[in-house]
């Protein structure tokens, strides 16, 4: 599936998936997210939904990498003190979805899969869309793009 270009403005956090750090570290960044109204507070947001990107990753998921969590915005000249920009590259992405509960851990069960699929990754911007779908905890659905060699 070809993405295009898109700017995301939001909070960030540099993490890794051994000795389950990520598992501590990813929850307290949208815990922060919402006790401090991020979203709030960024200017020229282009949608309500929520992206939740992994990046800048040291080699493969097994390293260290940053995750961000914000909205999608038309550009980056307004970036508000203690948040961060990124922009995810246009390419070929594989799309998932995660459906069913969210404090399930659907997210996450989706993300093992991947993990375990042997899968050609390209290791640039990897995320998640918690868009309209999302919204009923109960009955998510959760779009989930791998950036894949193209």
């Amino acid at each position: 599936m070809r993405i295009e270009e898109t700017y995301v403005v939001g909070l960030a956090v540099r993490t890794t998936n051994e000795n389950d750090q990520a598992a501590k570290d990813i929850p307290a960044l949208w815990q922060r997210f919402f006790l401090e109204n991020i979203a709030a507070g960024i200017p020229d947001k282009t949608g309500s939904e929520l992206y939740c990107i992994y990046t800048d990753y040291e080699d493969d998921f097994t390293k260290p990498y940053t995750t961000i969590l914000g909205c999608p915005v038309a550009d980056l000249s307004q970036i508000p003190e203690g948040l961060t920009s990124h922009t995810i590259a246009a390419g070929d992405y594989t799309h998932f979805q995660a459906k069913g509960k969210l404090n399930e851990g659907i997210v996450y069960q989706e993300w093992t899969g991947i993990w375990n699929s042997g899968m050609q990754r390209a290791y640039g911007s990897d995320f998640e869309i918690y868009g309209e779908k999302a919204q009923d905890p109960e009955n998510a659905t959760v779009d989930i793009f791998i950036s894949v060699p193209g």
